[in-house]
């Protein structure tokens, strides 16, 4: 068959169905703006989900892609198998092509089997499919397009062949192609009681969506029926190199490779599995960094912490005593910078968040081990403690699955009721110790929604507009199912890209809609540190809990907040270049149309002062230099020479802003959770239009 590389098979997909009439359209971003209900993108047809639903019209009619996806959180989460496995992946590529009311059932399958057997080669005899056991019009065009004999389209009477978007909306019946890997290995035909073997393995998949569910009970036919298919990149390549393996083809083959080299340690049966984690979880680590996602204690910046952590652990069991996954990451880069230039983008920070997280998790990991070690022999009936797994995730950072992944080799499983029960006592102890702030019966009415509710995911680093749940609604101080026109209200979903007041920085504006309610957002605070409360009026319709509702930011306005924001930090340090390192921080207000700086200084500033202040500004600002984010713990920060801002709190990890790129480093360096331009010149000419005493030694 002849070896043809990983990059080669993308783009021989692609340029078949361009060849055909189809847009190439690029990957979106792993964290979906179009489905709040999804942590990750975790297929091809979740950017385009509006467009089936006629939500959104594009200029095309047919499409292609190769879709970058993650399956490692919420209902969607591989993570647990991969590297037990040879084919889960946290990180992978979905090829697709998709119609949206062009053509139908007869050309996908006409596409399909043309470019499997003639431009990719693969011998007839290798391949069976699968229908839906009602979808008999699959079954005849398969026989007349493909000349499959009976036994080669396998009917299939479960859900695993019949898709849906949910309980009600578009749906229809699936057809997947099977390839036959041989007799060498065990397994059967789908279908079949043994068809989970390795025998057998599922390539394609084309979903036909020929129905709309409007009820439990009641289905009808979609006016233009359309085509969503998903063909696994990694899975397909191994096909055409040979293997049943994923981790055999040469993309893998490139990076285990050098994790193998760098610990000084060949691959064989005993470490294999060890060595696939590093590789998958080097690629959604990179990835996920690449598009602004951090490591941290919540939401999708947690998930990213296990699965960095994961694998790290597996570094650690080889024997590494040195952080490796930021060595490896240039292998990665090379393989795949060309279809993907944000690895590119955001190297230094991929590099140095890799580098970050695996030093200040491998002393914890020594610690934890320790533990987890010494309380082996407290294990009964193969079950590890809860009590003990709740200290490792509390005190060393270890996540539950990180524990049951390192029990597992040991065939022990974890209490999770244990655990769960430690946690409950953890949060009754933070209730016992609360103490509210201000207007008590105001602040502790959040208190308790925020020990019933995970905190709001905030997307605004990177959108401005997003999709979400809501998830609670209060109106006249009380929370209720349900508001409507001219109801003054605060509402709460699952994420947002509304900035929440604090560190100076006013809350966003804009509007939360959907085709039944416009609510207009006049302000958006925090409350309890993670629950984003947006305050608004219904300017038309109802809005009930559980509904899916748009966020779009008033953009004009947060992009000057942000160009003010950034000019806070610039004005600090030139302030103490000119004045004295005693300059710091008192207080700041941080609107669109204004800023104030409130600081330490016993004199007024003298007009020569002024001037040169407001030319050190202006310089970083002409000097054009992107601007750059990283997590890291406040002693992490502060030794790197950040301010931290007066009155403000600071957890485990901080937020550190570094502005204006100069020879030794940079020209600001400051703890921030505020939202900032990208690069300095969006903060535009700046100047000081007066200064005034605020009280005794405070301008």
């Amino acid at each position: 068959m002849g070896q043809i590389l990983l990059t080669d098979v993308r783009k021989k997909f692609l340029d078949y169905f361009k060849k055909n009439n189809h847009q190439i359209v690029e990957s979106s971003n792993l964290v979906p703006n179009n489905d709040p209900t999804l942590m990750f993108t975790n297929s091809g047809m979740v950017q385009f989900k509006n467009v089936f639903t006629g939500l959104e019209k594009r200029s095309y009619k047919t499409a292609t892609t190769s879709q970058k996806c993650v399956r490692a959180g919420g209902k969607h989460n591989d993570l647990e198998n991969v590297g037990y496995t040879p084919r889960h992946h946290t990180f992978f590529e979905m090829l697709g092509n998709f119609s949206f009311g062009d053509y139908f059932k007869e050309q996908a399958i006409i596409h399909a089997w043309n470019l499997l057997t003639k431009d990719f080669q693969l011998p007839k005899e290798k391949l069976s499919v699968t229908v839906y056991h009602e979808d008999d019009e699959s079954f005849k065009l398969w026989k007349k397009i493909a000349g499959l004999s009976d036994n080669k389209i396998i009917k299939i009477a479960t859900s695993d062949n019949f898709w849906s978007m949910g309980d009600t909306g578009p749906c229809g019946p699936c057809s997947e192609i099977f390839y036959d890997h041989g007799e060498k290995l065990k397994g059967g035909p789908p279908g079949s009681p043994d068809a989970d073997g390795d025998r057998f393995i599922e390539i394609w998949n084309l979903v036909f969506m020929q129905y709309e569910q409007i009820t439990k009970d009641k289905r009808i036919n979609l006016p233009k029926p359309s085509v969503d298919t998903g063909m696994g990149l990694e899975r397909m390549t191994a096909v055409l190199q040979g293997t049943h393996d994923n981790y055999k083809i040469d993309h893998f083959k490139k990076i285990m490779g050098a994790s193998s080299d760098l610990l000084k340690l060949p691959i064989n049966e005993s470490n294999i599995a060890s060595h696939r984690v590093i590789a998958d979880h080097l690629r959604a680590s990179s990835f996920l960094i690449a598009e602004g996602i951090l490591p941290s204690n919540e939401g999708r910046g947690y998930v990213l912490r296990r699965i960095m952590r994961r694998g790290m652990r597996h570094a650690h069991s080889l024997g590494s005593k040195d952080p490796i996954f930021y060595k490896l990451f240039d292998i990665l880069l090379n393989e795949m910078k060309s279809s993907y230039p944000e690895l590119i983008t955001g190297k230094e920070l991929i590099i140095e968040t890799l580098k970050n997280e695996e030093e200040k998790f491998s002393s914890l990991l020594v610690r934890g081990m320790k533990i987890l070690d010494e309380n082996l022999t407290k294990v009964s009936n193969k079950t590890f403690p809860g009590p003990v797994a709740f200290k490792l995730y509390d005190t060393y950072g270890f996540p539950l699955d990180l524990t049951a992944d390192i029990l597992k080799g040991k065939g022990i499983k974890v209490d999770n009721v244990g655990f769960e029960k430690e946690m409950e006592k953890s949060k009754a102890l933070a209730r016992a110790n609360w103490k509210g702030s201000g207007d008590k019966a105001v602040e502790e009415r959040w208190f308790k929604i925020r020990e019933k509710m995970n905190p709001t995911e905030f997307l605004g680093y990177e959108f401005d507009k997003a999709e979400g749940v809501v998830i609670k609604i209060s109106k006249d101080g009380k929370f209720v199912d349900s508001a409507s026109t001219g109801d003054e209200v605060e509402v709460i979903t699952n994420q947002t890209p509304f900035y929440g007041e604090s560190g100076g920085q006013v809350g966003d504006q804009g509007y939360i809609f959907n085709s039944d309610c416009k609510i207009k957002i006049n302000d958006t605070q925090k409350k309890m540190g993670d629950l984003f409360v947006h305050y608004g009026k219904i300017e038309k319709g109802s809005i009930r809990i559980g509904q899916n509702v748009n966020l779009e930011i008033d953009l004009s306005k947060r992009n000057n907040s942000k160009a003010y924001h950034s000019a806070t930090h610039l004005l600090h340090e030139s302030l103490r270049r000119t004045l004295g390192k005693h300059v710091t921080q008192k207080g700041s207000l941080v609107s669109p149309d204004r800023l104030r700086f409130d600081f330490s200084h016993n004199k007024p500033i003298e007009k020569e002062e002024m001037e040169k202040i407001n030319n050190i500004v202006n310089e970083i600002v002409v000097g054009s230099s992107e601007v750059q984010t990283r997590i890291m713990t406040p002693k992490e920060a502060v030794s790197m020479g950040a301010l931290a801002l007066f009155g403000e709190k600071y957890g485990e990890e901080v937020r550190v802003v570094f502005m204006g790129k100069e020879n030794n480093g940079f020209f600001s360096t400051e703890l921030c959770g505020g939202t900032h331009v990208k690069n300095t010149k969006e903060v535009g000419k700046f100047k000081v239009i007066s200064q005034s005493s605020i009280s005794s030694g405070t301008p």
